[in-house]
């Protein structure tokens, strides 16, 4: 039992006596615990909606359309902007909005004459991004809602819902192709209505009474006045574009997050190589410090680019995930993920000082650029605050360029922006790693 003993009370000297490694064994899971925490609602237990982005298209611009706008702009699930229909159409493509919802020209008039007819309702259509399909059915709820209130209001309120009573009687009086008892009991009906719409008209508070009769008919049993046409962003059969792949996300931010790892393990070998003194070997031959470290980020590019590679065919052949968008763009995306995989594990090297402390370090700063890229969870359910900081973060940039690749199907200019935005960080990993490096462990 005593060299038991003294085996655990050594390592326990050790590690409390190695103050950086404690504060990161206590940081990592508390920062972790703190992040998923504020994504579920924190103490309330209620968490903030940052409000789903829609764009919104008026062919209309009816009375009824104006008030369904008015509301919708007034709701804090959404944050809603109103956009001619090829700027909503484009944004759908190009991934810049979650849904995007177009009312055709006299939907408020035929939504309302459908309350009474049994004829053709007028089409919505919402355009969703298909890798957003939650939100999409949200939106379509909460515009469902709007929609009834809207036209339910138009139709059992003032002289509007009078002549619309109306002209539904006259059109039984020309055929409706009910059956005599289903005539009359709808006859019956409409002129009621007509009837009590007179008299709402008449009634000096007439503001109170329409808003009972507009509640009444809302939910009095009528058909939906409308009906939704869900499409998703895909291109023409004929550009040979498929349909969303959902694998091709999940590769793409695996793919990453593996030569991220790499990335620790290539750092903390150049920590075991100064330690045991190899560094001060190497310095005694014509060597250069740029030299070295040029030579360490080659090798280890070419790594992360084969283990890139490897990931990438092995989803195409066994599921199908194809490059739709640019093979430049896609070759351009991968080659700076694995730079700044390799000037990654250069700055890890020039930062730590032993492998121990280190370790914990790079550990925590992997899944922070992990989480906050998007590759665990999408990037959208994070809070408003939380999206704005995610801009500056490389890992960001990648998944955004994998996605317009891969299943979005955009061309080589998509790809060009998350290239440089890797390729800097890669530079500014490098500098830092070249101003920094030391031969020889303090």
């Amino acid at each position: 039992m005593r060299p038991l003993l003294a085996i655990i009370r050594k390592d326990l000297k050790l590690h409390v006596g190695n103050r950086r490694a404690l504060i990161l064994t206590l940081a990592v899971p508390i920062a972790i615990a703190s992040f998923f925490g504020s994504l579920f609602g924190g103490q309330s237990g209620k968490t903030k909606s940052s409000g789903v982005p829609i764009q919104i298209t008026d062919l209309d611009d009816s009375t009824i359309t104006r008030k369904i706008l008015t509301n919708i702009l007034a709701d804090a699930s959404l944050k809603a902007t109103l956009v001619p229909e090829a700027e909503a159409r484009a944004a759908i493509k190009q991934g810049k909005t979650a849904v995007a919802v177009i009312f055709p020209k006299n939907f408020g008039a035929d939504a309302s004459s459908s309350f009474f007819s049994p004829g053709a309702k007028p089409e919505l259509t919402v355009l969703h991004d298909p890798s957003r399909n939650i939100e999409s059915s949200m939106v379509q709820g909460i515009l469902m809602q709007h929609i009834m209130q809207a036209v339910s209001q138009n139709i059992f309120s003032g002289t509007g819902g009078r002549q619309l009573a109306q002209n539904a009687l006259k059109r039984l009086d020309l055929g409706s192709g009910l059956s005599p008892a289903d005539n009359g009991a709808l006859r019956g009906l409409l002129t009621n209505v007509d009837q009590w719409l007179s008299r709402v008209a008449a009634n000096t508070n007439l503001a109170t009474t329409a808003g009972r009769g507009s509640g009444g008919g809302a939910g009095g049993g009528f058909s939906l006045p409308f009906k939704m046409k869900d499409e998703e962003s895909e291109a023409p059969a004929e550009s040979g574009i498929g349909r969303y792949n959902g694998y091709a996300h999940s590769f793409a931010g695996m793919g990453m997050q593996f030569v991220l790892m790499a990335a620790i393990d290539w750092g903390l070998g150049i920590l075991l190589e100064r330690q045991r003194g190899l560094w001060r070997r190497l310095r005694a031959a014509p060597l250069s410090r740029r030299t070295l470290l040029l030579g360490r980020a080659s090798s280890s590019t070419l790594i992360a680019l084969s283990t890139l590679a490897i990931c990438w065919a092995f989803s195409m052949v066994v599921f199908h995930v194809q490059i739709n968008g640019s093979w430049l763009g896609f070759f351009l995306i991968n080659l700076g993920v694995s730079t700044f995989a390799a000037s990654l594990g250069l700055f890890i090297a020039a930062l730590g000082r032993t492998p121990e402390a280190t370790r914990g370090l790079a550990i925590f700063v992997l899944l922070m650029l992990v989480m906050l890229g998007g590759a665990w969870i999408p990037s959208f359910i994070f809070p408003a605050w939380l999206q704005n900081v995610t801009i500056f973060i490389p890992t960001r940039w990648a998944m955004d360029g994998y996605d317009a690749m891969t299943w979005r199907g955009l061309g080589l200019s998509a790809a060009l922006a998350p290239a440089a935005v890797l390729f800097a960080a890669t530079a500014l990993c490098g500098w830092f790693a070249h101003r920094c490096f030391r031969w020889e462990a303090d």
